[in-house]
């Protein structure tokens, strides 16, 4: 599929990749167990997009912004080292703004949302993507629709977007390929 050239010009803008948790990372589902532990069940394909950032695009910083609180998140987030956590977010506009103080420009900010909190963000972010089976009305607000569904690779096909923006999707792929 080709990648219009706006969604590749901002893409190459890129140093933070934030984004929401159920529904974007996960499929939105949750199962709760009696003594009130979530489980969460996580996409490998997007969790090995973590893995491409960290080895071909280590400059870029992640964020996790969630209206949630979970254990299992915490965890997910110290094992992948995600620089910025944050949970329990009502109003995730701070949280956006928290990482903006570190010298960040929203133009340098892709942000994943899927549902009415994340519409702030996905309006200041300068590239702002939801998963397809977000609703109708969230569409409105992003420069990019994931070919993908909340929790099955939304995340990946972002991260390959950014590499082959940058010029280094090859590079990565080739180092699996050898």
């Amino acid at each position: 599929m080709k990648i219009k050239k706006e969604i590749i010009e901002r893409a190459k803008k890129i140093k933070v990749i934030a984004t929401d948790i159920d529904g974007v990372l996960t499929r939105g589902e949750l199962i709760v167990l009696e003594s009130g532990e979530e489980i969460k069940i996580w996409d490998i394909k997007d969790r090995f997009a973590y893995t491409l950032i960290r080895r071909f695009a280590p400059d870029i910083k992640l964020a996790w912004i969630t209206g949630r609180k979970s254990n299992q998140v915490e965890i997910r987030a110290k094992e992948l080292k995600i620089e910025y956590l944050y949970q329990k977010c009502s109003d995730k506009i701070a949280s956006f703004n928290e990482i903006l103080k570190d010298g960040f420009k929203n133009t340098e900010i892709a942000y994943i949302g899927d549902d009415w909190l994340d519409i702030p963000l996905l309006k200041r972010a300068g590239l702002s993507i939801c998963p397809k089976n977000a609703p109708e009305e969230i569409k409105k607000f992003v420069h990019y629709v994931s070919k993908y569904e909340g929790g099955c690779g939304v995340f990946r096909e972002i991260v390959e977007i950014i590499l082959k923006a940058r010029g280094i999707y090859e590079k990565a792929f080739s180092f699996y390929t050898k």
